[in-house]
């Protein structure tokens, strides 16, 4: 059985073998990732692309069918297997019979990566169950449903949990790639990777920070008129009292609608709010962090960085750095 164990171009070993598992509805991005990274170190990865059937053609997500160099044998061989997102109308709880057969390829040992919707096959093959994994924010709902024996976590980038590592939607690809050679190699290595790929080595947060945030608009349940009142009036402090009397109601049957209507108590909803209007200040505005606190209703500074911290794992510069709109 061949080594899994990370090589450095000069030991005199063979390269460590990276196979790429195209499944049909591939999206073409995703599937050169792993040819764009692994190659950065030269000599320690040999990467190449299969496919799950003899033929090795490939349908895409774009307008092109695509004819890889392999056929599902190059699992036998690999020492990590990446698999690539593929279309989301392809995505089943059952796997088809070629994409099981050759996942079964794979040898006990290998290191798996997912990207993306890569995970729902790994589920679908019953790789992941018991363990923690990610993929785009936007499914992990459909995920959870289809597969809950496994900890979905939405709010990562990546997750490593030792010879199976699941990432996100598309960027996140480079991310856990990045990864897989920060282990291997170390960081020193890493960085000079992302440096060519134009890539920050290590991206701050996880995917929360990139989740569209939605307000509540007024309706026909019983507090949104109160909740687009609140809205107006974020900079004040808004006690349940306050909110109450607005909507003519006594505070507990308040408190008990509210969370019936939103799933969450008021308080907690103006804690969202406020981290929602802070975001979209950090991205249009100039404003310091001391002034936008003021402006949605923070104490402090320190209060904002906490609760955007706690909200997208990231500080109020590390969002404006990489989100402010520049001219």
């Amino acid at each position: 059985m061949p080594s899994t164990a990370p090589r450095s171009p000069a030991d005199g070993r063979p390269p460590h073998r990276v196979v790429v598992l195209a499944l049909d509805g591939v999206y073409p991005f995703e599937l050169g990732i792993p040819n764009r990274v692994f190659p950065g170190v030269p000599g320690a990865y040999e990467v190449v692309t299969c496919a799950a059937t003899e033929d090795r053609t490939v349908t895409t997500d774009a307008d092109f069918t695509i004819t890889v160099g392999h056929g599902p044998e190059a699992l036998e061989s690999a020492d990590t297997v990446v698999i690539p997102p593929y279309d989301l109308r392809r995505v089943t709880a059952e796997l088809p019979g070629s994409v099981r057969a050759a996942l079964a390829r794979i040898r006990p040992g290998a290191r798996i990566v997912s990207i993306c919707t890569g995970a729902f096959a790994l589920a679908a093959a019953g790789l992941l169950d018991g363990r923690p994994a990610t993929t785009h924010w936007a499914l992990a709902d459909v995920f959870r449903r289809m597969f809950p024996q496994v900890a979905m976590d939405a709010d990562v980038l990546f997750i490593d949990d030792g010879d199976v590592l699941t990432s996100a939607g598309a960027a996140s690809g480079i991310d856990v790639c990045l990864h897989v050679v920060r282990s291997d190699h170390g960081s020193a290595v890493a960085n000079r990777v992302a440096r060519h790929c134009v890539m920050p080595p290590w991206r701050e947060g996880g995917q929360a920070q990139y989740i569209e945030q939605s307000v509540p608009t007024e309706g026909a349940n019983g507090t949104a008129a109160t909740q687009a009142w609140a809205l107006e009036r974020l900079e004040q402090p808004l006690a349940l009292k306050e909110l109450a009397a607005h909507a003519r109601m006594s505070q507990r049957t308040f408190a008990r609608r509210f969370q019936e209507e939103t799933g969450t108590s008021p308080g907690r909803w103006l804690i969202r709010q406020r981290v929602h209007r802070a975001r979209h200040l950090l991205e249009t505005s100039d404003l310091s962090v001391d002034r936008i606190a003021a402006e949605i209703g923070f104490a402090t500074g320190a209060s904002l960085r906490q609760h955007l911290h706690a909200a997208i794992g990231v500080s109020p510069q590390a969002y404006r750095n990489t989100f402010r709109a520049r001219g």
